[in-house]
């Protein structure tokens, strides 16, 4: 296992409970178990606020931090065009990821695809969170 995803899931900031939430969502990984709990307070349509809690490997741990940065003071539409850009990329590396992504470089390549699932449940628990109605 590669140093740099240890040290990305160590980044603890937004692993917490949220208690004053607008949106919240649960996903359970069907293959391995992993449990991925997100919670966010939205207002005016920008995150203010996200916290999340797994019982789940590294490689969960590590997408659910970087997404979490990644998603604070952020729109709608902007967070929208994020986890297309971080899925598609994932599934098909066809395109690079914009620049303003490079640290989702180093979980999300070919070298960690057999953990594809694991780094996708932060994202797809994002997207059960239904931020679009």
């Amino acid at each position: 296992m590669d140093l740099d995803i240890i040290k990305i899931a160590s980044d603890t900031t937004n692993n917490k409970i949220l208690k004053d939430y607008t949106h919240r969502s649960k996903y359970k990984n069907k293959t391995c178990g992993d449990i991925i709990e997100m919670r966010v307070n939205i207002k005016k349509n920008i995150i203010q606020d996200i916290g999340y809690q797994t019982k789940s490997c590294v490689y969960c741990q590590a997408s659910a931090s970087l997404i979490s940065h990644k998603l604070i003071k952020k729109s709608k539409n902007k967070i929208n065009y994020l986890l297309k850009n971080l899925i598609d990329y994932f599934e098909n590396e066809i395109k690079p990821l914009p620049k303003n992504l490079n640290k989702f470089n180093k979980l999300f390549n070919k070298k960690n695809i057999s953990r594809k699932n694991c780094v996708l449940m932060p994202l797809i628990a994002i997207k059960k969170l239904s931020i679009n109605e």
